[in-house]
């Protein structure tokens, strides 16, 4: 290396711009996170990167990124990785870009212009597999290169976290919260703010604002589609979801169970009150392939089917069942090791049926209802 000259400070800022802050998947150049950059003629080079918050869970993950990448520059000998916090006027400019300069405590989803689906997954009953269904969907979606985000509103019953592998804390730069990544799905969930194992004890206003705030205050940056995994039934969450996103989507999942596909079709005709579009009928637990190759229905049959049409008839426009998940021990230990099924083993019954679901959901076409579309009648 001796003859080689020492590396410019351009082919370094260079490197460190391939470098992206991993929660807020930008470069960390543009994010005015570089403090300093120091080479001296020996080819070290120093560099002082300033983290959004003290104690940040990614800075182990930031100074190895960092360092890889500006060690590749030709000419560079050795990378000293110093870290810092940024001040409370550098997090402000910060959040402002991020925003956009949007005001703040605005729900991008709600917007009448915005360009992402918002899906709610809902379910009359608990134990039809909704979360499994939702963790599923988000990353067979994100496989497929669409930007996600799952929002676990089952305040209660959270599960989402588990399920998709999540292990980081979300980071909280002031009032704003950076969504952990699993499998390329940007995750929030109340179980990330409640210590240990414990049971959320709350009444309807606090579930309200939590959910305000997990749509509001947390940085989802440009999503193609949001999951939210709603609580059973029709309660309090329900109704917020419907007023928070007026146009969100409703997704029901139900059993084959004649009981079960009664109270989903309660969950369902919650859409007829709060004038939300319903996507369609999922059915899971479809039937149990057994090795030689015939089907044991344990939970009966039709159920699914009985809910879209028993939809279709109250909402007046068809309500289709967009598939039929059959049980699959696969689904249940992806859900157990935090690899959802759809990536683990794609090819599985269950798997197989979900990715299909996804891809429909994916592919649907935009509506232009409630946009503007910018143009003016000629003056005649």
């Amino acid at each position: 290396m001796g003859g080689m000259s020492a590396p410019t400070l351009d082919a370094v800022t260079a490197a460190l711009a391939t470098v992206d802050a991993p929660e807020i998947r930008k470069p960390i150049t543009e994010l005015g996170m570089v403090e300093a950059v120091d080479i001296d003629d020996s080819g070290r080079v120093n560099t002082t990167i300033l983290l959004t918050v003290p104690g940040c869970p990614m800075k182990d993950t930031i100074t190895k990124n960092v360092t890889s990448a500006v060690q590749a520059v030709a000419g560079v000998t050795e990378v000293r990785v110093q870290l810092g916090v940024m001040s409370d006027e550098q997090r402000g400019a910060l959040r402002s870009q991020l925003r956009g300069g949007a005001p703040e405590k605005e729900i991008p989803f709600a917007r009448p212009d915005t360009l992402t689906r918002v899906y709610a997954v809902a379910s009359g009953k608990g134990g039809v597999g909704k979360s499994s269904v939702t963790v599923n969907l988000a990353a067979a979606m994100a496989a497929e290169g669409l930007r996600v985000g799952v929002v676990d509103a089952d305040i209660y019953g959270f599960s989402v976290p588990r399920m998709l592998g999540v292990e980081h804390q979300p980071t909280q730069v002031d009032d704003m919260i950076l969504p952990p990544i699993a499998h390329e799905v940007k995750v929030i969930s109340i179980g990330m703010f409640v210590p240990g194992n414990q049971p959320v004890v709350w009444r309807g206003p606090m579930l309200h604002r939590a959910v305000q705030q997990f749509l509001a205050d947390v940085f989802w940056g440009d999503l193609d589609v949001l999951l939210l995994d709603l609580p059973p039934g029709t309660g309090d969450i329900a109704i917020s979801i419907a007023q928070l996103l007026p146009n969100s989507e409703l997704l029901v999942v139900t059993t084959p169970q004649q009981a079960a596909a009664e109270v989903a079709e309660r969950a369902g005709s919650i859409a007829l009150q709060t004038h939300q579009r319903l996507v369609g009928v999922i059915e899971n637990m479809s039937w149990l392939e057994l090795p030689d190759g015939t089907r044991q229905e344990i939970f009966g049959s039709g159920g699914g089917r009985a809910v879209a049409e028993s939809l279709s008839r109250s909402i007046g426009a068809e309500v289709p069942l967009l598939g039929q998940i059959p049980l699959d021990t696969t689904l249940r230990e992806g859900g157990d090791t935090g690899l959802p099924s759809v990536l683990g083993t794609p090819d599985s019954p269950g798997a197989t049926a979900l990715r299909g679901i996804a891809r429909q959901l994916a592919h649907r076409g935009r509506g232009l209802a409630g946009r503007k579309l910018g143009i003016t009648p000629t003056g005649r």
